[in-house]
């Protein structure tokens, strides 16, 4: 009995390693093994994290995807001998992320956070842009960037009300230039 045997307690995610730049071939390779060699049972999805973020051109947005782990694919598997093989096995697999040659499964809570995608509003705007908010309770308020969260994707717009500035913190995606 193998290692992976005793370790294993249904599909999990793993993270392989590939080369840079072959991430797509990877997963495109995998699943066309998994289909013609029936393995459906022991790999059940292939996935590359990826952000969708709004960049602007020209005056026009549009969608585009970036990695967010560039060189690594998760795979959805059951850790046999046989599931191991294939994957490790793929042109480009440099290995399974975990210590030596034993791959370690993501918890729960890593997994869900990893694959879900994210939606990262355009970094087109800069401090001191003036701004119209477009959604929410304050949608009409014009008022001017006072701080931008590239990380959280949130903005801090400075709106003037009965003379007064009032920070109001909101996603970007709910503003635009004026």
């Amino acid at each position: 009995m193998s290692d992976f045997d005793e370790l294993n307690a249904g599909p999990r995610w793993y993270v392989a390693h590939t080369y840079s730049g072959y991430e797509n071939k990877v997963k495109t390779n995998l699943e066309k093994i998994v289909e013609n060699r029936g393995l459906q049972h022991l790999i059940f999805d292939v996935r590359i994290p990826v952000e969708k973020t709004l960049k602007s051109e020209d005056g026009k947005e549009k969608e585009v995807e970036e990695k967010v782990f560039p060189s690594y694919v998760l795979v959805k598997m059951i850790m046999t001998d046989e599931s191991w093989h294939v994957v490790r096995n793929i042109r480009g697999v440099t290995g399974f992320v975990g210590p030596g040659s034993k791959p370690v499964p993501l918890t729960d809570e890593e997994a869900a956070a990893i694959i879900e995608e994210t939606h990262v509003p355009a970094t087109e705007f800069a401090v001191g842009d003036e701004v119209v908010i477009t959604d929410g309770i304050f949608a009409g308020y014009e008022g001017r960037l006072g701080e931008i969260s590239p990380d959280t994707g949130e903005v801090t717009v400075i709106v003037a009300t009965v003379g007064r500035d009032m920070p109001i913190k909101m996603e970007a995606k709910f503003i635009k230039k004026k």
